[in-house]
């Protein structure tokens, strides 16, 4: 795991200072070493967290065995030793290479060598790759299928630099930090900001699962995976067959990602997929696991107790640390500075806690995210089937109408309802189920110049400024035709798409990365994707039963009887928090003069909103802390 950063430019826009300036921003994801390039026109900088092969030989950038092309690389690719000997045992190659390390990045840009673009199909991992063809004057940028490492560009149809976070672009004195109102809105319905946006004009997140060639052209950018078309025509009914693939696939995957020349643990929440993820680990593993928790001083928003008694039926070394507001309010700052332009998931924090926690014993962990998407364990999935029933659209209406004057669960039910666009359920039932502000909310609330939206959501378009190419559907591989998937499959596709990306894989990468902590996430491996995406939503959801295939699996590993309680998942006791001691928060960036010397909403509105929070209605803390989470980080970033 490292960090990367650099540019392309003809003009000189950049300086081979501002190379050392980008790279630097980024000391956190790799203290063990540092490298640059500079050739006048290019500049690579790396910082490197070592974690195959510890020996300087391993350091980046890397050059070639022909000298042509050089490698800067984040991430981790599982299958290399099999990608490397696939190389060897090539005759055209088998003179030609001689491996000079053992580790990844060596075999990875060897085969780019050897296969061109086509070699980013044989990688299984999590990857941002930047290689630069010095005979060419080319640059090439890979992001791994399910965007689990972070890319983000600045391109103003001239000049192009890059980077693993925004905080390496934002120390360029050179590029424009000039506010994407447009992003603002889209942060306020979904806590977090979509691909290809970013906060600012002119910087994106790249695309995952495609690759870019930047050269004296321009820019394009071509999707090499894309999830939509790995949905087949049929779907895989037969329970057996499928507990058995399914087992074998995430052994596969947990057993690749177990690949480390340095300590490893697993988070351990005490839910599924992590249990799932440290059992496997533990019956594969020749050493005994370290397993991380966080729990909460209150008690209804703690499942350490769950998580220790895992632990100790499967006779880990567990460590757990109990939070509390102290600890959070510590972090409100750290957390700001890691995610770099606003990001509402306050389960950042104790994310950000346990990885400080594991750090002081590991540097590799393993982490559950991705079960939920691929298994329908979110709440928002049920509402999706409710709401796609015939009869309640037709009656919809006047439900919310009706439950809109009930108590705060029927409230929240009522906003559910009232959606206005078809075309964008998706995205409203995610922004009803996390608490977020509705559509029509936003109109009421947002000042004229921020009521845009990018339109990025649910398919409606990328930048402009980019091209983005799908490479052609081989025929004797995937379906052409897709089939009609259910209103359950089409909500978890949708979080897959967005959520898991730019909230989940991001709160992951920052908060542990912060500590200078790679982890890894095996239900994320493309092979358990592909294969997920087409089981029967039956094998999902079943009588009532989430995650349906996925307990038969863990129960073959840990008692049933250990998980006979209801889901909570990751989450601080916000609600509670800001009624008293995150209270300071509202009052110092929800104040009348903070919310008017920016002019993003409409204070009475805010006011309002406030009073009703502290008046009883639970449901809208969320909302408060979009706002809170907004102004702070304005207060900081626009002068």
């Amino acid at each position: 795991m490292c960090g990367l950063a650099g540019f392309y430019s003809f003009r000189s826009k950049f300086t081979e200072s501002d190379l050392h300036v980008m790279t630097d921003a980024l000391q956190h994801r790799g203290p063990d070493s540092k490298g640059y390039f500079f050739d006048g026109v290019t500049g690579l900088g790396h910082r490197r967290l070592s974690i195959i092969d510890l020996s300087t030989r391993a350091n980046q950038p890397m050059v070639s065995g022909n000298g042509r092309y050089i490698i800067i690389y984040n991430g981790e690719v599982y299958n290399f030793r099999e990608i490397g000997a696939r190389l060897k045992s090539t005759t055209r190659q088998q003179e030609e290479i001689q491996f000079k390390t053992s580790c990844d990045t060596e075999i990875i840009l060897e085969a780019f060598v050897a296969y061109g673009f086509d070699f980013v199909n044989q990688l299984n991992g999590m990857f941002a790759i930047v290689i630069y063809d010095k005979l060419q004057q080319e640059l090439y940028l890979f992001r791994d299928r399910l965007g689990i490492k972070p890319l983000y560009y600045y391109w103003d149809n001239v000049d192009f630099a890059f980077c693993s976070e925004l905080k390496s672009l934002k120390a360029i004195p050179s590029i424009p930090k000039v506010i994407n109102n447009d992003a603002v809105r889209d942060f306020l319905h979904l806590g977090y900001i979509p691909t290809p946006a970013s906060i600012y004009k002119n910087i994106y997140k790249m695309s995952p699962g495609s690759y870019m060639v930047v050269n004296r052209s321009g820019i394009v950018q071509t999707r090499y995976w894309n999830i939509r078309n790995k949905i087949s025509s049929n779907v895989i009914e037969d329970k057996d067959q499928a507990l058995v693939k399914l087992s074998d696939l995430i052994i596969s995957s947990v057993q690749y990602q177990l690949k480390s020349d340095v300590p490893f643990g697993v988070f351990l929440s005490g839910g599924i997929d992590s249990s799932l993820v440290t059992a496997q680990a533990v019956g594969l593993s020749s050493v005994k696991v370290n397993t991380f928790s966080i729990g909460f001083e209150e008690n209804s928003h703690n499942e350490s107790e769950y998580a220790k008694a895992i632990a100790n039926y499967l006779g880990t070394d567990h460590h757990e640390f109990i939070v509390s507001y102290r600890d959070a309010i510590q972090l409100i700052d750290p957390v700001l500075e890691s995610y770099d332009e606003p990001f509402a998931d306050s389960s950042a924090i104790p994310t950000m806690l346990v990885s400080k926690l594991a750090k002081q014993y590991v540097t590799v962990t393993l982490s559950g995210e991705g079960g939920d998407e691929l298994f329908f364990g979110y709440g928002a999935y049920k509402w999706a089937r409710w709401l796609d029933n015939s009869f309640l659209k037709m009656v919809r209406h006047p439900l919310a109408a009706i439950f809109s004057h009930m108590p705060n669960r029927y409230q929240r039910v009522s906003k559910l309802l009232a959606y206005r666009d078809p075309g964008k359920i998706r995205s409203h039932i995610f922004s009803q189920e996390q608490y977020m502000f509705t559509e029509w909310e936003l109109e009421m609330l947002l000042s004229e110049d921020y009521k845009g939206g990018s339109g990025n959501i649910e398919g409606l378009g990328t930048s402009s400024l980019l091209r983005i190419y799908d490479e052609p559907y081989d025929l004797k591989s995937v379906h052409v035709k897709e089939r009609s998937l259910t209103a359950m499959e089409s909500q978890a596709l949708f979080d897959l798409q967005y959520y898991l990306t730019d909230d989940l894989l991001t709160k992951v990468d920052r908060a542990s990365m912060h500590y200078s902590l790679e982890t890894r996430v095996p239900y994320l491996d493309h092979r358990v994707v592909e294969f997920a995406l087409n089981l029967s939503p039956n094998l999902k959801y079943k009588n009532g039963i989430s995650k349906y295939i996925l307990k038969q699996i863990l129960f073959q590993y840990i008692p049933k009887q250990l998980f006979d309680r209801p889901k909570q998942g990751f989450a601080i006791p916000l609600n509670l928090w800001l009624r008293h001691e995150l209270k300071y928060l509202i009052d110092e960036f929800l104040e009348e003069s903070v919310v008017k010397r920016f002019g993003i909403v409409d204070h009475e509105q805010v006011s309002r909103l406030v009073k009703e929070f502290f008046s009883g209605r639970d449901y809208l803390y969320n909302r408060v802390w979009l706002l809170i989470v907004l102004h702070k980080w304005f207060m900081k970033n626009v002068s």
